[in-house]
């Protein structure tokens, strides 16, 4: 067991301890926002055959060598080939054929001139300008070539890549399934939001802000209780959450007081811990675990410390787990927006908004960047990173961020 881990340590362990979900193919008009579990390479070439980006006529280009407006080149229709029809004639000299978007070039041609730019009548068309071989044609293979790597295993599907699964004729898509995290709640002063709140008692932000956060990232969230701050009742759900999700977090009593049982749980479910704090600030409390090859995750009970150790150290093994092949924490700089005025002796994590001024970036963070303040996540998309040894950090300092 690693005690109070840096914030590389943490991240390299928990994916050491992680792997990929298994696959499962879903409706291609379902597989938006799933991950792609195959390489997928182009059966043929998009598009199939040469064709028309315009509605005009398709003829040889060297017939209009030195057309001009005083010197127009007349040609004979041969015939009209729409969008979905196939050219039934050869374009020879001295001859075009009326072609609309899309539609095949027929042999022979090897230039489109728009309608717009030409005179026609229904047995002629005049042309008013020199073309080159190739000119407003969509040759074969121009968007995609037969066996180029289209997307890899990993990919997040998104609308370009749907329409391409579609133009390769894939109608059920193999994606890694959704991972399944089980959320715990701790705490005997939780109450559910919709209960009449006792004295002492504070509603369960945790539950909700941390499967939003998964949600977000494409995993399933599911609840799996309170179970207060009973260390067996604690393992009795982790032990049978392990049953039906992927990985385990649960919030609260993984500080140091008397009870804070979540560790101890751990260990009663048979789980081997990994690392017990981690140096940064907020989330330094928490606790992660390992039991036969699936994660448990022990974050703070206190809200905006849980989401931000789920963000800085977690998101990566999450996303890994889901099957992303981008699962690294992509860091740019940033300038700040204002001052920070407190030192950080650990790592520290500001939460914000980004802004794009004057082609530079930029965090907007809050003022109370507290442990418990949830508030100030609200919009927030955007992490900055404070080093460890900081000073009060000036309005206008460069940091590294990456987007959540």
């Amino acid at each position: 067991m690693l005690v109070k881990a840096e914030v590389k340590e943490a991240c390299d362990i928990l994916l050491e301890n992680t792997s990929a979900t298994k696959t499962e193919k879903v409706r291609l008009d379902a597989c938006l926002g799933r991950v792609l579990a195959f390489d997928l390479k182009a059966k043929g070439n998009i598009p199939p055959f040469d064709r028309s980006p315009l509605d005009g006529y398709a003829f040889r280009a060297r017939d209009s060598k030195g057309a001009s407006k005083d010197n127009p080149l007349t040609l004979k229709i041969l015939e009209e080939v729409p969008a979905g029809a196939v050219p039934t004639k050869e374009v020879v000299e001295g001859t075009a054929v009326k072609i609309l978007t899309g539609a095949p070039i027929p042999k022979g041609a090897d230039a489109v001139c728009a309608y717009e730019l030409t005179e026609f009548d229904e047995m002629e068309v005049t042309i008013f300008s020199e073309f080159k071989s190739g000119e407003n044609v969509i040759y074969a293979g121009e968007d995609v070539k037969s066996g180029d790597l289209l997307a890899k295993t990993g990919t997040l599907i998104d609308s370009g890549l749907m329409g391409v699964l579609a133009s390769e004729n894939i109608s059920e898509v193999t994606v890694f399934k959704k991972a399944r995290i089980g959320i715990i709640s701790t705490g005997n002063e939780i109450a559910e939001p919709g209960e009449e709140l006792d004295a002492g008692k504070i509603y369960n932000s945790n539950r909700f802000s941390l499967a939003g956060a998964l949600e977000k990232m494409g995993l399933e969230a599911v609840n799996l209780g309170n179970a207060g701050d009973d260390a067996k009742s604690i393992a009795m759900l982790v032990k049978s959450g392990l049953e039906t999700c992927d990985g385990i977090i649960t919030t609260g009593g993984v500080s140091v007081g008397d009870y804070d049982k979540t560790p101890e749980a751990f260990e009663c479910a048979g789980a081997t811990i990994l690392i017990k704090g981690v140096a940064m600030k907020p989330g330094m409390a928490c606790c992660y675990a390992e039991k036969n090859g699936k994660l448990i995750i022990g974050l703070s009970g206190n809200p905006a410390s849980s989401l931000i150790n789920l963000y800085a150290i977690c998101m990566p093994a999450l996303l890994k787990l889901n099957g992303r092949k981008d699962f690294e924490r992509k860091e740019f700089d940033v300038l700040t927006k204002a001052e920070f005025k407190k030192a950080s002796k650990a790592t520290r994590f500001i939460r914000g908004k980004l802004v794009i001024e004057d082609a530079k970036a930029y965090i907007d963070f809050s003022k109370n960047q507290g442990n418990v303040v949830l508030s100030s996540l609200i919009e927030s998309d955007l992490i900055a990173i404070v080093p460890a040894g900081s000073t009060a950090i000036e309005k206008g300092t460069i940091l590294k961020a990456f987007r959540i």
